[in-house]
């Protein structure tokens, strides 16, 4: 008896800190992949990173139903972009202690829009894009201190492992610097290539990489029109793009027709959801080598 009693106590004393240690891992909600991304890849096996908004809707403009709220509101750490992203936070409290702003280090230096023309991302609802450009992490050195900011958080909320979230963000950070290098290499000797992008979601990009971009308002699932095809045209008279940048793979018909007129359709995925293939390095790089080998085709 007293040696099944021995054995006991020592399975006990075997898994308990195991089952211990699956409880104690933090429970992270997230915004937009980016963002899940980050913590995915700085909180590993430590965090629990929960994503909730469905495949097919842009997260910026989803509205969460009231459960999927409070699982927001009652999570150890919730993850927001910033920059007026998510615009469901406008009528949601959540707890202040708990909420970090990723992009609070450069806040003073977001992209105001002047854009007022309203139109819908598939079942999200109508909207525009008046107001603060959100997609932040399109300039990578933004990124970078986005994902410097998911570090900071799980360093303070959980310090037992600080050394290991401080080992995988300076892996991603070094990855995200990477990216940065290429592009700024990319169009260091562009100059000044005339170039389009389908949708105002590019400000960031541009800023930081000196694109001369204009946008418009297009979506790669749908004909544009033919008022937008003359608003291109005369467009073209004084910016001649070389190419339009498309948030995907757009229409074969839409990509023909921009072809007949000298522009080169372009993917440059902003990655706002978890992507069916890959994951947010994988997408950004090839995003990048999109752009390195148009510049390269321009330059000849």
């Amino acid at each position: 008896m007293a040696k099944a009693c021995t054995l006991l106590l020592f399975l006990f004393s075997v898994f308990l800190p195991v089952a211990g240690h699956a409880e104690a891992r933090l429970q992270v909600y997230v915004v937009n992949y980016p963002l899940a991304y980050f913590a995915e890849r700085i909180g590993g096996a430590n965090v629990e990173v929960v994503f909730p908004a469905p495949a097919g809707i842009d997260p910026a403009f989803w509205l969460p139903d009231k459960a999927t709220i409070s699982s927001y509101q009652n999570a150890d750490l919730i993850i927001l972009n910033g920059a007026g992203y998510a615009k469901w936070l406008d009528n949601v409290s959540l707890p202040m202690l708990r909420t970090i702003d990723s992009s609070r280090q450069f806040r003073d230096k977001l992209v105001e829009t002047e854009s007022t023309v309203t139109h819908s991302h598939g079942p999200g609802g109508e909207h525009s894009h008046t107001g603060t450009a959100f997609t932040t992490w399109l300039d990578f050195s933004q990124a970078v201190m986005q994902a410097e900011s998911v570090y900071q958080a799980f360093a303070r909320k959980d310090p037992a492992n600080k050394a290991e979230y401080a080992a995988n963000f300076g892996s991603l950070k070094e990855e995200l610097q990477e990216l940065d290098r290429r592009m700024t290499a990319a169009f260091a000797k562009s100059d000044g290539v005339p170039l389009l992008g389908s949708h105002p979601v590019y400000q960031y990009l541009a800023r930081r990489y000196d694109l001369n971009l204009e946008m418009m308002m297009w979506e790669p699932g749908e004909e544009p029109g033919a008022g937008e095809w003359q608003k291109l045209e005369q467009l073209l008279a004084h910016h001649p793009a070389k190419a339009m940048l498309w948030e995907d793979t757009p229409l074969a018909e839409s990509g023909q027709r921009l072809a007949e007129l000298g522009v080169e359709s372009l993917v440059f995925c902003p990655c706002f959801a978890r992507p069916v293939e890959g994951d947010f390095l994988s997408v950004m790089s090839s995003n990048v080598a999109n752009i390195e080998w148009l510049l390269g085709v321009a330059a000849e």
